[in-house]
């Protein structure tokens, strides 16, 4: 006997506060596609509790005084107060509504949960052993979190682990995160020299 799987849901925004008299409120833009978000007429809000109740919207645009920044209009939602109540709250859609992405790219939120492998800065062509424990990927954390630069700042974004250490801040480049498998929730970096050092 088969059960009906869990719907699965992506953050696409993180509401920030009220804005206007009307029940608009701002958020910070989680997602790379906001020109698609006027399609989901039907969008859930999630609390920090886990709780999420489904929203209609009545209209989304693009701050362009403010990049990363977006305004939402929810169904229901008509002042201030109501406005304000939504303060942190969580704006998501359905994961099969999200955008389809090129082959190479990835979403953010499925970076969060990836299991981070350090691999040697340099393996030998041939090992002694083929089990060589110097070449063992050394698992490092979780990742908890994605640090972007702050607005308007160029910048490289920061994969947040926790770490049995405390936090390990990792820059999201290429040539630290040499292996990105959303599928298989795994990353796998070469630390350079100084990095651990600099996160002490």
């Amino acid at each position: 006997m088969s059960f009906p799987s869990e719907p699965k849901f992506v953050t696409v925004a993180r509401i920030l506060r009220a804005r206007g008299n009307k029940g608009e409120v701002a958020a910070e833009l989680l997602t790379d596609f906001p020109e698609r978000l006027p399609e989901i007429k039907e969008m859930f809000l999630r609390a920090e509790s886990g709780t999420r109740r489904a929203v209609a919207l009545r209209s989304f645009w693009s701050d362009r005084n403010h990049p990363g920044k977006g305004v939402f209009h929810f169904a229901g939602v008509t002042s201030i107060d109501d406005a304000e109540k939504l303060r942190g709250l969580e704006v998501q859609i359905p994961l099969e509504r999200r955008a389809e992405v090129p082959a190479g790219s990835f979403f953010v939120t499925d970076l969060i949960g990836c299991s981070v492998f350090e691999i040697p800065a340099s393996t030998a062509a041939m090992s002694s052993s083929p089990c060589s424990l110097s070449e063992t990927p050394m698992l490092l954390g979780k990742v908890r979190d994605v640090y972007f630069p702050g607005e308007g700042q160029a910048g490289t974004p920061l994969l947040a682990l926790d770490t049995p250490n405390g936090e390990l801040l990792i820059p999201l480049a290429e040539d630290i995160c040499k292996r990105l498998d959303v599928v298989a929730r795994r990353i796998e970096v070469q630390l350079p020299e100084g990095l651990r050092e600099l996160n002490a």
